[in-house]
C-alpha cells in the first residue's frame, strides 16, 4: 500500500467524525483508531516480514518536542524563513547511512525537488524531498529522532 494513500486516509480521518477505519489491500491490512486529539495505526505485514504486528503512530514526541518549541518560543532565536515539515510519522535521518555526510548541512542551498533527509516509517527509507527551493537555514531535529507527521525539520531561506 502506498504511503502517500495512507497519509491521505489519516488526513481524512483526523478531519472527519469517524473514530476508526480498517482497511484491507491483499496481505496487508490497516486499522486506525482515533482516540480523542490521539490517532493510533495499527498494521500487520505480509508473513514474509514477522515484526511487531501493532505500532503506535504517536511516538515519544515529548522527548524531544522540547527543543523545537524551546527554539519557536524564543522568536528572536528563530532564523528566518520557511518551515518543511515531516510528511509522515517516523524516524528522521540526516544521511543515507550511518558513515555518509548529510544530505544538507546549515548554509547548504538547495533546489525543488533535492533530497534533504530519510524519514523511516515501517521500515521504509523515504527519501523527503524539498517542497521549494533556497538556502537551510537550520535543523530542527536531531539525526535518529522520531518525528511526527506534520512535525517542522527544517527551516529553508526561500531565493
Amino acid at each position: 500500500m502506498d504511503l502517500k494513500l495512507i497519509k491521505n486516509i489519516l488526513d481524512m480521518i483526523a478531519e472527519s467524525d469517524v473514530n476508526e477505519v480498517s482497511l484491507e489491500e491483499g496481505d496487508f491490512k490497516i486499522k486506525v483508531k482515533k482516540q480523542g486529539e490521539v490517532q493510533q495505526v495499527a498494521y500487520t505485514q505480509p508473513a514474509a516480514a514477522p515484526q511487531a504486528p501493532a505500532q503506535p503512530s504517536v511516538p515519544a514526541q515529548p522527548q524531544q518536542g522540547g527543543q523545537p518549541q524551546a527554539d519557536q518560543s524564543g522568536s528572536d532565536d528563530q532564523p528566518e524563513g520557511d518551515v518543511l515539515k515531516s510528511p509522515i510519522v517516523g524516524t528522521f535521518y540526516e544521511a543515507p547511512s550511518p558513515d555518509s555526510d548529510p544530505f544538507v548541512k546549515v548554509g547548504d542551498k538547495i533546489s525543488k525537488g533535492d533530497t534533504i533527509c530519510i524519514v523511516e516509517a515501517m521500515k521504509i527509507m523515504n527519501e523527503i524531498e524539498a517542497e521549494f527551493g533556497g538556502t537551510v537555514q537550520k535543523i530542527l531535529v536531531d539525526d535518529g529522532t522520531p518525528v511526527e507527521f506534520d512535525q517542522p525539520l527544517f527551516i529553508i531561506k526561500k531565493d
